[in-house]
């Protein structure tokens, strides 16, 4: 079912599915990255995992942050922080709206820089964490002046930059060369499954791995063969990973 949650202003369009009910005990939420959206086709890889977790019995939230997909707001104003806001969002509707006492949260790329900071602040509500290729190599790539391509001056960063015809706000770069990014997500100390494939030409496998020795409680698992957004032969073990992991 669709559904919509207002952040300062903005509807965040959303889908709860594997459910019939608002109401669920258990609830997995699905953050997308950066130029993504939800998956408005079992292509991407949190279309088929949300699908895979529904046919588990696990009922999930995915939905577009702000200045993405159907949702409100332009892109160019789109920031980590942004999306972390959203996020927090999502959260009170997950536990206050769906009343979910065990809540599941699940990152792709950018999408799971935002969720590992939110599972350190949401550490006492965050059951597990799952981080699919998660992008905090942004901040360096900030601090070097380089977006997916792009490049630009990172000591006086422009209003903004064309990222493969996306227009993104300066504010984005300036915001992301300090984000404390480790220095949040190390303080979730719950249980955290880290997936990267050995491919991945946008975010270096080497993120994963510093994730790895930070968090205590977390699972590495380097995919051969597979690239950034697992649209390879392994997703099925992909997904299959993510399944277990949240079941047992």
């Amino acid at each position: 079912m669709e559904i919509n949650i207002k952040r300062d202003g903005l509807k965040l369009h959303g889908l709860l599915e594997g459910t019939d009910e608002i109401e669920n005990d258990k609830i997995a939420i699905l953050m997308h990255g950066f130029k993504g959206d939800l998956g408005y086709d079992n292509s991407k890889i949190l279309s088929a995992l949300s699908h895979y977790l529904n046919k588990q019995g696990l009922p999930t939230i995915r939905f577009d942050f702000d200045g993405c997909g159907k949702s409100d707001g332009k892109f160019e104003d789109m920031t980590v922080y942004s999306e972390i806001l959203d996020g927090i969002k999502i959260l009170d509707y997950v536990r206050n709206t769906v009343k979910a006492k065990h809540i599941y949260l699940i990152g792709h790329s950018q999408g799971g820089v935002v969720a590992s900071m939110l599972a350190g602040y949401y550490r006492d509500v965050i059951e597990k964490l799952v981080l699919l290729a998660p992008a905090a190599t942004l901040k360096t790539d900030a601090q070097d002046g380089v977006c997916q391509g792009s490049t630009y001056d990172p000591n006086h960063v422009p209003e903004k930059v064309d990222v493969s015809g996306f227009d993104v706000g300066g504010a984005y770069f300036r915001t992301a060369q300090l984000l404390p990014i480790y220095q949040t997500a190390e303080h979730y100390n719950r249980k955290v499954l880290l997936i990267h494939g050995l491919d991945d030409k946008i975010v270096s496998p080497n993120a994963s791995r510093k994730f790895h020795t930070l968090l205590p409680e977390s699972e590495l698992h380097l995919i051969d063969g597979e690239g950034h957004m697992f649209t390879g032969k392994n997703r099925p073990e992909v997904l299959k990973l993510v399944g277990d992991f949240l079941e047992k």
